[in-house]
């Protein structure tokens, strides 16, 4: 006789969740003191002012164009530079969030890792404050990207090897191939690659990691 259990689809490696996260700019003690006000303009700032060429303003520009006090911007940032940053990292981490919840899913491990490559791509997009040359020139700037992406690459070796333990894919290098899927987004969010290809960065980065990860399932024997 048969168990219902038998049909039920394997259970699911949850390796990707020992990967640690970067570490939070503003502290969850800061955060949980800030008033819905300064909430607000953390999750607005970056459509309300941040999508012009901002290295130039100064603070007291900041609260005008927010309509907010300098008092409650320095309530939540010490300067400018840690201000833009904490932004920068709330919506690094917000999209962050919504690619792991394609992680929860009994899906193959390659079609997990499809959706978690496809929505940690949705940051790319024109005239945000990860996109922009001025945030680049902020001290704490390129530290910030690189921790996000070291994150991105971890969480695509673990889904890598999970597709190699399960037999999805032949035996590779997962973690030079986890390097190069984890690191395309920031890749094509330089100015650098700007026409380099006929599509968006968005599009683009997503067509180069269904290309890796169709090879992938090619080679399987």
């Amino acid at each position: 006789m048969t168990s219902a259990s038998a049909n039920s689809p394997p259970r699911r490696s949850a390796r990707y969740k020992n990967v640690r996260a970067p570490k939070r700019l503003l502290r969850p003690s800061v955060e949980a003191s800030l008033t819905a006000r300064q909430l607000e303009i953390l999750d607005t700032l970056d459509a309300s002012v941040l999508r012009s060429d901002f290295a130039d303003l100064t603070m007291a520009e900041i609260a005008r164009r927010m309509s907010c006090s300098l008092r409650t911007l320095y309530d939540i940032a010490p300067s400018k530079d840690a201000l833009v940053l904490a932004v920068a990292d709330r919506q690094l981490r917000r999209v962050g969030r919504e690619a792991m919840e394609a992680l929860e899913t009994d899906l193959p491990p390659l079609d997990r890792l499809r959706a978690y490559l496809r929505a940690t791509n949705r940051v790319l997009q024109p005239k945000t404050v990860l996109f922009s040359e001025s945030f680049r020139k902020f001290e704490g700037a390129t530290e910030l990207a690189e921790a996000h992406t070291r994150y991105i690459v971890e969480i695509t070796r673990s889904l890598l090897d999970e597709a190699e333990q399960e037999g999805e894919i032949a035996a590779v290098d997962t973690s030079a191939i986890a390097f190069v899927l984890g690191r395309l987004g920031r890749e094509f969010s330089r100015s650098e690659t700007e026409g380099v290809g006929q599509k968006s960065p968005r599009e683009s980065a997503d067509l180069v990691a269904e290309i890796i990860l169709s090879g992938l399932l090619a080679t399987r024997t």
